[in-house]
């Protein structure tokens, strides 16, 4: 019954509708007035703004045409060596003297090139397939110099042809000198496997290390020229280093990707 009446007693007293509703405090009106303005401008900025990335990999400064490794056609001891690593060579040019059971036989180059790696030593003995030696295929003294980079294979779709690129040469102080500039010439199409890196670049040891992560994809990258630097390419310093970088060069690569707007990333 106490219920009740105090029921009755509620519908029986008029209804404060004079009284004015207060909808929200000044501080809370301004706190959503901050919210909605920072959610349209995330939105414009989502549409319209764009989001730069790079792409790191290492890789080596060569030439395009990539190197070959001679091997002894004959089993001897080694008499003579005729040429010298870093040196020209020309084609079916005398790099050792090798005496066998039948006489002395000079072992040639097969091509024309530069002699990066050169492992007989006079006194040794080689067998008939041995490796001897390492040469770079430079038809030209002046032919440009061009980094080969070695993508993981999941992430060379995202290279694009043209994009800037650049280079941390071990052979230079960044610091000092900066980073050397280039564009992706060409992007492969196919993963490179221990043994088709160690043919063109010449070496086991660096198709094992380009390799030790998986089978990459190869991004062929030309360097920017200038002449107004010492080794005739553009640096991000001013002139670059005073002095000519070699090819076998190992070298870290920074990818430019594409730009991307950031409402990409939730769209389908």
């Amino acid at each position: 019954m106490q219920f009740r009446q105090q029921a009755l007693s509620k519908l029986q007293s008029p209804e404060e509708i004079d009284l004015p509703v207060r909808f929200a405090r000044p501080q809370g009106r301004l706190v959503l007035i901050v919210t909605v303005v920072v959610m349209i401008a995330a939105c414009a900025w989502a549409v319209n703004g764009t989001v730069s990335s790079t792409l790191g990999a290492p890789g080596i400064l060569t030439h395009a045409q990539g190197s070959y490794v001679l091997q002894s056609p004959v089993a001897g001891q080694v008499t003579g060596v005729l040429a010298k690593e870093g040196e020209r060579v020309s084609a079916d040019a005398p790099l050792l003297k090798v005496r066998t059971a039948r006489g002395d036989t000079v072992v040639r180059t097969i091509a024309a090139g530069r002699l990066t790696t050169l492992v007989a030593a006079i006194g040794s003995v080689v067998t008939t397939g041995a490796d001897v030696a390492a040469v770079e295929r430079v038809e030209n003294a002046d032919d440009p110099l061009m980094a080969v980079l070695y993508v993981p294979a999941d992430s060379g779709s995202t290279v694009p042809v043209g994009a800037s690129v650049d280079l941390t040469v071990q052979s230079v102080p960044t610091q000092q000198y900066g980073v050397l500039r280039g564009r992706v010439a060409s992007v492969g199409r196919t993963a490179q496997s221990r043994q088709r890196i160690t043919g063109f670049l010449g070496s086991g040891q660096l198709g094992e290390e380009f390799s030790k992560h998986g089978q990459p994809v190869s991004v062929l990258v030309r360097l920017d020229r200038s002449a107004a630097s010492r080794s005739g390419y553009s640096w991000s310093s001013s002139q670059g280093p005073p002095y000519a970088v070699e090819s076998m060069t190992l070298a870290t690569g920074a990818i430019h990707l594409a730009e991307q707007h950031p409402i990409d990333w939730l769209l389908p």
